[in-house]
């Protein structure tokens, strides 16, 4: 009696060990689910290959490509190209051998990485551009129609000049970088407006790469060059800031000053009446969606070919809208 007593005491310790043991390991396993579905992109590993870091634009989205990442819980692998498309190869093939899973990549130039595009596609790495296009070879591209941002700073800056009657003068052109798609689209956007105004001549400086620095002295060769300046339009307002500071040296303060982006620096001269407009580029933005972007790629979601971030005009009558102390006008 006593032997069948312990016998069943024995097998009632084995099952509450056995249900115990079960329950531990549920709740184990909806521990593991939990952490994967909170923390399961920690395992993403992204590659962002920048075109340079040489102005605000730039800078502003490399730093929000690193703290977007640090508040999803990725990691992100981030190198800037210095506008040279050899090292921009090179970074990506390195990139591709750490192990990323998905490249962003700001293309120095849009025909010169089909050799690095094509090595992402080998090792099954989807690609993202963003801000400049690339001509082929990319997953999905996160867009800006550049050419309308040219056209927009165009016309508001022909309606400050006058209208297409009156106008008269000369314009200084600051461009971009050499062969760029950007710049190729601001330009050409701008130009269009002022093909049929007979009193108007664009005068284009050389390529600044989108610099302050570079702006500043061509600036100042081209006033030295050119007479009845009334107008200056940058490929990026801090070239256009650059030109402006210039301008302001000289005491040339009846030259109208326009640009691209909806840097901060310039949305607040359009509030001071120094800066006639620009354009919104929102780059914290843009990146961001880059980075959502890859994340679905790298699940094996679908998204579109392109992605438009949008834009809009800044100038005197809505300035009070944009006005902050972000680094650019953030859309609304």
């Amino acid at each position: 009696m006593k032997r069948k007593v312990v016998s069943v005491l024995m097998c009632l310790a084995l099952v509450g060990t056995m249900l115990i043991g079960c329950s531990s390991s549920s709740d184990s396993s909806s521990e593991e689910t939990a952490t994967e579905e909170e923390g399961g992109s920690e395992t993403y590993k992204i590659g962002f290959s920048q075109a340079t870091v040489a102005s605000p634009f730039y800078t502003t989205m490399v730093d929000t490509a690193q703290a977007y990442a640090d508040e999803l819980g990725i990691e992100i692998q981030i190198v800037s190209a210095d506008e040279d498309v050899t090292k921009q190869t090179n970074d990506i093939n390195d990139m591709i051998q750490s192990g990323i899973q998905c490249l962003i990549v700001n293309p120095v130039n849009s025909e010169g990485l089909a050799t690095a595009f094509q090595a992402c596609a080998d090792a099954n790495i989807p690609v993202v551009t963003v801000d400049r296009l690339a001509a082929d070879g990319f997953t999905a591209a996160i867009v800006r129609d550049n050419k309308e941002m040219g056209r927009m700073v165009g016309e508001c800056l022909l309606e400050e000049l006058g209208g297409a009657d009156k106008a008269q003068g000369t314009i200084l052109e600051i461009q971009g970088t050499a062969g760029d798609q950007v710049m190729m689209a601001r330009r050409d956007g701008f130009e269009s407006v002022f093909e049929n105004v007979p009193g108007i001549k664009i005068v284009q400086s050389v390529n600044c790469d989108y610099a302050r620095a570079k702006a500043v002295t061509a600036t100042q060769d081209l006033l030295q060059a050119n007479d009845n300046v009334v107008a200056i339009y940058g490929h990026n307002d801090d070239m256009a800031v650059g030109a402006a500071q210039v301008c302001e040296e000289k005491g040339l303060t009846d030259i109208k000053i326009c640009g691209v982006d909806g840097l901060m620096e310039a949305v607040k001269m359009i509030k001071e009446g120094k800066y006639v407009c620009t354009t919104m580029n929102d780059p914290a933005t843009e990146l961001k969606v880059g980075i959502d972007t890859a994340i679905k790629l790298i699940k094996g979601e679908e998204v579109d070919k392109e992605v438009d971030a949008g834009t809009g005009l800044i100038n005197k009558d809505n300035v009070d809208d944009y006005v902050g102390e972000s680094d650019f006008a953030e859309m609304k």
